[in-house]
């Protein structure tokens, strides 16, 4: 068995004719770039940026002292801890995009336990926010984040700009991926 490796494609592999060899792309999967080859062109550079992204989140979090959280850990601690709210299971999984919720519930079960996370029950609601040492985790992380990431950005106006247009971007672009996704699923 071999380990896939990108796959240069060129006009006359998948793209269309006319296509100069100038413009070649990197795709992971050759075999989906023939209908549209910009979007899988795209889909590669997010799925390797999603991995990198990841995989800053779980070195960061080590580097400020908690070496067994997981991606969803890191991420539903650092939403918990937005703006010193209480959030219930259902919001943390809305916000993010979180389909199946007993990963959420799971995730927060583990905070819970080590303490970094707190619960308290509503009604028939169950709260979440962050405990101090929660807290004091999420800010050594933002001082690695200020230290190690924030730096290797410009912070020019012409940057900003492009972050929140990427950020849009991206936030439209799940939309479309939900619905293809419904589609999909009815398929």
């Amino acid at each position: 068995m071999t380990k896939d490796k990108p796959i240069k494609t060129t006009a006359s592999a998948s793209f269309p004719t006319g296509t100069s060899a100038d413009s070649l792309s990197i795709v992971t999967s050759a075999h989906l770039a023939a209908a549209y080859p910009e979007l899988s062109e795209f889909e590669f550079g997010l799925i390797i940026a999603t991995n990198a992204f990841q995989r800053w989140l779980i070195h960061c979090m080590n580097a400020a002292g908690a070496k067994e959280m997981s991606v969803l850990d890191i991420l539903i601690l650092h939403h918990v801890t937005h703006r010193d709210k209480e959030k219930r299971l259902a919001d943390i999984c809305f916000i993010l995009n979180i389909e199946d919720t007993h990963t959420a519930s799971y995730s927060l079960k583990k905070l819970v336990t080590a303490g970094l996370v707190q619960s308290e029950k509503k009604g028939k609601e169950m709260f979440y926010s962050t405990t101090p040492e929660g807290k004091a985790l999420c800010d050594r992380y933002k001082d690695i984040r200020n230290s190690c990431l924030v730096p290797s950005f410009a912070k020019s106006e012409d940057e900003q700009k492009q972050l929140a247009d990427m950020a849009k971007f991206l936030r439209n672009l799940s939309g479309i991926y939900d619905q293809a996704s419904r589609g999909a699923s009815s398929y």
